[in-house]
């Protein structure tokens, strides 16, 4: 008779359920597709605030990637509705973008008062955000947030 819930071996904990493991794959695949999108909207808003104008060579620089890979990533952005450009200036975000932008941050800034909290060096707990924002759920963010706010 097979256990929709057997325990792995050593580890004490349970097997979740097919359907159950398939929905976690599945919003972990989301989350993977939809990062380079959060972390690219993120930065062009932080360019636009910090130097008034977000370009590709500066994203380039900052990402650590080819312009040709920013020229790439920028134009499945202008067709998802989330980056305008013009010829001869910087990147634009559309609301849609914006929207997309704050959020990323006030996950990024949630996760590293978090992680401070906890005990983790500032430093350390920004490289870790930067992966974390990406993946961990809004129910997880708000017992986070319940936290900081009891301290």
């Amino acid at each position: 008779m097979p256990n929709s819930a057997a325990k792995r071996p050593g580890s004490g904990r349970c097997l979740p359920s097919a359907e159950a493991h398939a929905t976690r794959f599945a919003r972990q695949r989301e989350a993977d597709r939809t990062a380079t999108a959060q972390d690219y909207v993120e930065l062009i808003a932080d360019l636009i605030r910090e130097e008034k104008e977000a370009r590709a060579v500066a994203i380039a620089r900052r990402m650590g990637v080819s312009q040709a890979t920013v020229t790439a990533t920028v134009a499945r952005l202008q067709r998802d509705g989330l980056v305008e450009t013009q010829p001869y200036r910087g990147l634009f975000l559309t609301p849609a973008g914006q929207a997309m932008a704050e959020t990323a941050r006030a996950r990024h800034e949630l996760l590293v008062r978090f992680l401070i909290a906890v005990g983790l060096d500032a430093e350390t707990a920004e490289q870790d955000a930067e992966g974390l924002e990406h993946h961990v759920s809004d129910k997880a963010l708000a017992v986070f947030g319940k936290f900081l706010e009891g301290r």
